[in-house]
Order: C-alpha cells, then structure tokens, then sequence
C-alpha cells in the first residue's frame, strides 16, 4: 500500500507540473510525448530551485546509503571476524561518519550531532549492536536476565534497522518509508534504554574493581613507605603514583570527580582503619629501663648482632635456683626464642615482637599447677620452703628488669633476699600482707604506661586481706603480671635491637645454616627434591606455552614456582614437603595454605549464589564474604564418612550448623526462592565437606583454586618493584575476572608475605640453591648424552 500510495503521489505531482492534456483527437505515443514536451511551460526561479535542492538531497541520501552499504557491515560478518579485528573497524573515522550520515537520516540523531560523529554516543551505542550479536561472551560478562533482554533488543534494531535499509531505493529518492522510520525508532530507544541500564551496572562493577586497585596500591605504599633499608621506598613511590595517577583519572571519568574523590576517601579510610596500628613506643617503654636502653645502645656499637640477640634470650636460660620448689617455679619462665628464630623473624617483619599471648596462656596453667602445689604444700606445714621459693624467683625475675645499682634494684635484692626472708620464716614474722603490699609498690614503677590499668587492678586486690585460698589467687596474678613485665621488657630490648639484627640477618642466618649443614644436623635432601619438582613444573609449564620460553626460566621464576607450589596447595603440610631452607617459615606456609583453602571455597559459595541469583559475577559481597570468612575461623564443621556407595571416600557435614549458618548469611542480604535456596544449600554443604579434607573435587573450586595460584605465581615471579606495581595495579581486575572480586585485601596479604619470605630465603639460602641448580643441570645434560650414546 505504502509503494501505491506513492505512486500515487508521483503521478499527482507529475501532472500538476505538467498540466493536463487538452481533449483532443487521439496521437501516436511517441508523438504526445513530443507535444507535451513542446507545450511544457517555462519554470520560474521558485520551481526551479526547489527542482534542484531536491535532486541534490537526493544524491545526498544516495551517497549516504551507499557509503554505509561499501563498509559491509552485518551480524554474519562480526560474527566471522575476531573480536580485536571487529572493535579496531567500530572505532575508524569512516565507519563512525559514515553511520552518523544513515542515523541522521533515519532520525535517530540530529545534524550537529552527526557532524561531530567521533564524540558521538549515539553512534557508537548502535555500532555495539553489531558487536553484542556478533561476539556475545566476549561483550557480556555473564548470562544473566538483563543481558539476554539486552541481546534480544539488539536483535531486533538490527531487524527492523535492515528492513528500513532495503526500502531506501532511487524508487522513493532514498527516502525511508515514514512507517519503517517509525518502527526503528521505537526499537532503537528500546536497546538504548536497556544498553545504559546494563552499562549502568558493568561501570559500577568497573568502579568498584579499580577503587580496590587504588586503595590496594595504597596499602603496599603504607607498607613500603617507612622503610630505612636499601632503596624500596624510592623504587615503589614512583611506580605507586603512576599507576594511581591513571586510576584515578578512569575513575574520575566513569564516576564524575565528586563522586570519584568520595568513594575513594572512603575506601582508603576503611582501609586503614582495618590495618593493626602500631603501639607507640613511650607506651611499652619500662619507666626504669632508659639506663639499659642507653647501655643496650652503647652495647651495639661495640658488639654484633648475635651478642644483642643473645642478650635477649639470655634472661631465659639462667637457672633460678635450687631444689624441687624452685625447679618447679622455674619452668613459669617460658623460652623466648632462639637467636636465630629472631633475627629471621625480624627479617621478616621488622615489627616483630615475643607474642604475649601463648606465652601467658602456658603460663597461666602452668602458675596455676604450682600453685595449688604450693597450697597443698602449706596444708602439709611445708610453707616454709614454698615462701623461700617462691620469693627467689620473683626477685630473679625482677631484677633482671634493672640495672645493676639502681636503687629499685638495692631495694630488691635487700628486701627479697632468700636468706632474709627464710629467716623471718624460720622466726615466724614473715607477712604475705607485708609483701604484697611492697609488691603494690614497686610494681607500678616498673611497668610500662600501657600496662597501668592491669597493674592498678592487682594492687587494688593485693590490699585486700584474706585466708590461704585468696592469698594463693593473688599469687597467681601477681606471678601473671610479672610474666607480662618481663614479655614486656624483653620486646623493649627486641626492638631497641631490631635495627641492628635485620642489617645482619642475612649473613647470620647463612652461617647457622652452613654450621648445621657442617654439624650434619640437617641436609638438603628435601631441598633437592623440591627444587627438582619446581624445576620440571616450570619447564613443563614454559614448553606447553612456547617451547622458545625455556630459554627465559631463570632461578628467580624456579622459586617463585616451587614456592608457589608450597604455600597454595589444599592438603595439609607434611614435613616430607617442606625444603630445610624454609623450616622456619613453617607456620605462615601452613596458614597461606589454609588461606588459600578458605578463600576458594567462600569464593566458590558467593559465585554460585550469584550464578543462581543472576547477578554480576564481578560485583562483591564483601560484608558477606567477612561474615563466612569469620565463621569458618574454627573449621568447616564437616567430616569424612565411607558412606558413599561406590566405595569412596563421601565426606558428609557433621555439624550442619555452619552451613546453616552461611546460608543464612547470603539470604540475609539477597532474597532467594525456595528452589533456590535449596540448591545453594545442598551445594554449601558439598563444598565445605570437600574444604574440611583438602580434597577440592567440585569443578568450581578447582577452577577458582587454579586461577588463585596462577595469579599469586605471576605476582611473585616479578622481580623487580616496577614489575611488582604493575601487577598490584591490576590484581584487582584479575581476581574480579577470576571470580574472587571480594579477597583482594587477603590476597595482597598472601603475597606480601610471600614476597617477604622469598627475599629473606634467597637472601641466606640463595648459595645453595645456586648449587643446587648447577647440579640438577648437569644431571641432566649427562642424562641427554647417555640418551644419545644409546
């Protein structure tokens, strides 16, 4: 009807310009032709104008059609071509003018607008039609409802926008058919509604990621920034500013500066709200211990680092006393450790202090045995020599608090003094009341100022009178708070020495090693093996990639894959495992790998929530993600039971209260339906009976438990700090795509610590790992020669 209707209309406009035919005796065709030639009127400048304007427009719309018709665009084409090849062709100057002219034409942009094709979001939103349909996965970051909804509206511009195309002829002068127009109009406003919402979603998705980047780059700063050793800082500033520089103008460019400058202040703030701070050092100073500070000082210019060091583990080692009492009060004195255990803590974290806490804790039992002993004993009239003891060892202790002379330290060893007071308990006039009222005394001159409200509580108790049973509980505190005095002080000498040990910790800890090796207390016969089993995975890994690569595997990347392969496992450790190089470091290898364990199955539980959800896989759940986390501090709650019917090994949940628990942790925030929720429960239950044995069998922990060890190994591997900044900036971009969006911080954590035990390692052990390699390296070529000779 359309193409009557304008045939119509052609024929109406033909005979008014040309007027009618005169009612006359019929003529031969070609003759009328020739009559209404000659009899056609003259045309004024108006008609003529408008006769002329028309065929130029409609050469224009001619060129336009054809110019975008020369490019061959179609979905088959995209489809056809790679998805690089595709997006280089949408961002040419041509094809972006070129569909600018046919949008404009169709109504769907105005003139202005098509003039400046290159900034135009108009164009470039309808050019990504083709890419949405053409390379769909490659677009979509996953296949929710609003991505499909998305797909089908594109699909049906393109319909309609092809439809309208092929009317545009030389039949209607490249006009398209009014209803057409209207029909891609409606279709394009559709895709564009449904192409902002989704966008909408992605670039808060693209915010968050690259927020967390910047605010990761701020914590490897604050890490970084107060180190006196080498040049770190210097080699990370610049790196560091770099990349939060391009961070935040992207930022600042999806999100609008205000919003920008918001949403990272308070990211950053929140983040360092969640890192421990420091105590400062006039709170754990003893009040009487600036003396010894200043002798400790003038000690370590004089003396290495092992003499300091020893000087701290020193006060442990002395024997207390004689006979079966003192023996026993003894042992409330626990170890502090070794020498070499320092300084390679230290090495580590120079921040390192004696744990208080363990150390109070075997105490504690241990006070509290002796001191029911020693009440059993004033019951049995052995009082006496408990009291002797008992008062020997709290003057040792103290005293190793002062100095030699200070008047704190006369009045001690007077008052307490073995001899003295077994004589006033041989004449009877010895006073529990008396000594703790000389302990409530002195006790708040020797502590440190954050130790005052622990101490004022124990004097408060001490003035109180009371029978045998509350003198023997206020002993107990009073040994207790003693224990923590002397912790305390022992950190005091630990970080006055500090400096000192971390400038020599290497070379000291390479001599320990080498006389172990020398006394043949220790091997390297583990070492070997894992330097081998490193050495095949890399080599492996290098010729499945590029069989040229190998040339490039160096020691540093032999390490970082052997280590790797160390702390990222999900079975437990065993000591056949762990290399004698990396015997100390035993604890933090142990708890990454648990680490690395809880981190896939929380991440294996939120991507399936929001795969049954349909939500962004990237988006994250991090106060969810907290919660779980928090929940499974003391296990999985699960088990294992041969209840499975093929024979094997079915671990069941033993406590349903924790996957109870976690379920109800994500359906608090998120709505689901009963089916649902069933499935995720079923599936929560799975995966943390697979976490509690280290046997990670569902395809989707095994996916995120592969993603999580290569993208640890690339950090490590990068040797030097640019190389490190670089792949901090984008971690966390790839543990978003990697489905981990919400442990960027626990994985920045793993690293670190991972990047701190390679340097200290390599920096003692980098000798025999050398000849190590050499070794292999021969075995090996001699291996190739007698394949050959063969």
């Amino acid at each position: 009807m359309e193409e009557k209707h304008a045939e119509a209309e052609r024929r109406r406009m033909f005979y008014r310009r040309n007027g009618r035919r005169p009612r006359t005796a019929s003529q031969p065709a070609q003759e009328a032709k020739n009559v209404a030639a000659a009899i056609q009127p003259l045309l004024d400048d108006e008609a003529a104008a408008t006769r002329l304007q028309t065929a130029w427009r409609t050469q224009q719309r001619r060129k336009t059609v054809e110019a975008f018709a020369n490019l061959g665009l179609s979905i088959d084409r995209v489809h056809d071509t790679s998805f690089e090849d595709v997006g280089a062709l949408l961002s040419e100057d041509r094809v972006l003018k070129a569909t600018a002219k046919l949008l404009s034409l169709f109504g769907l942009m105005d003139k202005e607008e098509a003039a400046n094709a290159k900034e135009s979001t108009t164009t470039r939103t309808f050019l990504s039609a083709y890419l949405i349909l053409g390379h769909p996965t490659a677009v979509l970051s996953k296949d929710g409802d609003q991505e499909q909804d998305l797909i089908t509206k594109a699909k049906d511009l393109m319909i309609s926008f092809e439809n309208a195309l092929s009317k545009v002829t030389a039949f209607n002068r490249y006009t398209p058919p009014p209803t057409q127009v209207e029909t891609v109009s409606f279709a394009h406003t559709a895709f564009v509604t449904a192409f902002g919402d989704w966008k909408a979603r992605d670039s808060s998705a693209l915010i968050e990621t690259m927020v967390a980047s910047f605010v990761n780059l701020d914590a490897i700063w604050q890490t970084v920034k107060d180190d006196t050793r080498g040049e770190v800082a210097s080699d990370y500033r610049e790196g560091i500013r770099d990349n939060q520089v391009i961070l935040l103008s992207r930022i600042r460019k999806l999100a609008g500066p205000e919003r920008a400058n918001m949403l990272i202040k308070k990211a950053i703030r929140e983040s360092r709200r969640s890192r421990p701070k420091r105590r400062p050092v006039g709170d754990v100073r003893p009040r009487l211990a600036e003396d010894t500070s200043t002798n400790n000082s003038n000690a370590e210019a004089s003396t290495s680092n092992v003499d300091t060091a020893s000087q701290i583990t020193h006060s442990e080692h002395e024997p207390q006393g004689e006979g079966f009492q003192s023996n026993s009060l003894t042992r409330l004195f626990s170890v502090v450790p070794p020498n070499r255990v320092l300084v390679h803590e230290l090495a580590i974290d120079k921040d390192y202090r004696v744990d208080v806490s363990p150390h109070s804790d075997l105490r504690n039992a241990i006070n509290r045995s002796v001191c029911d002993s020693m009440r059993r004993g004033f019951e049995n009239g052995e009082g006496d020599s408990w009291t002797v003891a008992m008062a020997e060892n709290i003057r040792a202790k103290l005293l190793k608090l002062l100095k030699p002379g200070n008047s704190m330290h006369s009045l001690i060893s007077e008052v307490l003094d073995p001899s003295h007071v077994q004589t006033q308990c041989a004449q009877g006039v010895f006073s529990y009341e008396k000594f703790f009222a000389f302990m409530a005394s002195i006790l708040p001159k020797l502590c440190a100022p954050f130790r005052d409200e622990q101490v004022n509580a124990l004097v408060e108790e001490m003035e109180k009178p009371g029978d045998l049973a509350e003198m023997i509980e206020k002993l107990f505190k009073l040994l207790h708070v003693i224990d923590l005095l002397s912790l305390d002080y022992s950190n005091f000498l630990l970080m006055n020495a500090a400096p000192t040990l971390i400038k020599e910790s290497g070379g000291y800890e390479q001599r320990m090693f080498a006389q172990d090796l020398e006394s043949k207390s220790i091997t390297l016969q583990r070492t070997t093996r894992w330097w081998r089993n490193a050495t095949v995975n890399i080599l492996t890994e290098a010729d499945r990639r590029d069989p040229l690569y190998r040339s490039g595997t160096t020691l540093q990347k032999i390490y970082a894959r052997g280590l790797v392969d160390l702390a990222i496992a999900s079975m437990p450790l065993h000591d056949s495992e762990l290399p004698e190089t990396l015997e100390l470091d035993r604890a933090r290898i142990t708890r990454i790998r648990a680490d690395a364990v809880k981190i896939t199955v929380i991440g294996a539980i939120l991507l399936t929530a929001k795969n049954l959800l349909k939500r962004d896989v990237r988006s994250q759940w991090k106060p969810q993600a907290n919660r779980i986390w928090e929940l499974l501090k003391d296990g999985y709650g699960a088990s294992t039971s041969n209840n499975n019917n093929n024979g094997e090994d079915s671990p069941r949940p033993t406590t349903p209260n924790i996957p109870a628990r976690v379920l109800a942790t994500i359906e608090t925030s998120h709505a689901m339906p009963a089916s649902t929720r069933a499935t995720l429960d079923s599936t929560i239950g799975r995966l943390l009976s697979q976490a509690a044995v280290g046997r990670l069998a569902d395809p989707v922990m095994k996916v995120l438990f592969t993603r999580l060890k290569t993208h640890v190994f690339s950090r490590l591997s990068a040797i030097s700090s640019g190389e490190r900044v670089r792949a901090a900036s984008t971690a966390t971009e790839g543990l978003a795509s990697a489905g981990l969006p919400e442990f960027i911080a626990q994985v920045g954590d793993m690293v670190d610590v991972l990047t701190r035990i390679s340097d200290v390692d390599r920096k003692a052990h980098g000798t025999w790992y050398e000849q190590i390699s050499e070794e292999l390296e021969r075995a090996g070529d001699e291996a190739d020669v007698d394949q050959v000779m063969r």
